[in-house]
C-alpha cells in the first residue's frame, strides 16, 4: 500500500513542479480519488485538461471531483469498477473524450448528453443494453460512440436513422460498422 500512494505522491508532484497538462494516476489500486490530490492541485488545477485514471479499482467518481477539473478536455476512466458517473458530469463544458470502456455499466451515462463538446465515447466492454437514441442523435459535437461488447438489444441499433452524424462502433452490426 505504502508504495501505491508514493507512486500517487510521486506523479502529483510531477505534474506540478513540471506545469504539465496531464496527471497520470492510471495503474495506481486507487478504490477512489484521493482527498489529499485536490490540496495539491489546487494551484494547478485550471491548468490541467488530461487525467487518465485507467486501471484502478474505483467504485465511483464524487462530484467534487467533476467540479474541481471542469476544464477537461480528456478523462479516461477505463478500467475501473464504475456503474454510474454523478450527474455533475453534464457540466464539463470542455470535455471532448471520455473513455468508460471495461467498467460495470449497464444503463448509458446520460449525463454525457449534455456535454455539448463531446467528440468521442467509449463504453466498449460494458454491459449496456440501451441507448438514449434521440439525446445521442441530438449532441452537436459527437463523432464516435464506441459500444462494442455490450449487449445491445438489436431493436436498439435499428433506431439510428441513416441520418446520424457520428460513427457507432458495435460487435452487432453485419455489414459495416458506422450507422
Amino acid at each position: 500500500m505504502g508504495e501505491a500512494v508514493a507512486n500517487v505522491a510521486r506523479r502529483v508532484n510531477e505534474t506540478v513542479e513540471l506545469g504539465k497538462d496531464t496527471l497520470d494516476l492510471s495503474e495506481c489500486k486507487l478504490i477512489s480519488f484521493p482527498e489529499g490530490i485536490y490540496k495539491l492541485l489546487r494551484t494547478v488545477t485550471e491548468n490541467i485538461h488530461v487525467i487518465s485514471l485507467a486501471n484502478n479499482e474505483m467504485k465511483a467518481i464524487n462530484s467534487k471531483f467533476i467540479t474541481t477539473f471542469s476544464q477537461l478536455r480528456e478523462l479516461n476512466l477505463e478500467g475501473n469498477k464504475l456503474t454510474q458517473l454523478p450527474e455533475a458530469t453534464g457540466s464539463m463544458e470542455n470535455l471532448t473524450s471520455i473513455n468508460l470502456a471495461r467498467n460495470k455499466f449497464s444503463v448509458f451515462p446520460e449525463e454525457l448528453t449534455d456535454i455539448k463538446t463531446l467528440k468521442k465515447i467509449n463504453l466498449e466492454g460494458n454491459e449496456i443494453t440501451e441507448l438514449p437514441v434521440e439525446k445521442l442523435s441530438a449532441m452537436p459535437a459527437l463523432q464516435s460512440l464506441n459500444m462494442k461488447s455490450n449487449p445491445l438489444d438489436k431493436e436498439v441499433l435499428s433506431g439510428f436513422s441513416p441520418s446520424v452524424k457520428f460513427e457507432l462502433l458495435t460487435t452487432v452490426v453485419e455489414s459495416d460498422n458506422a450507422i
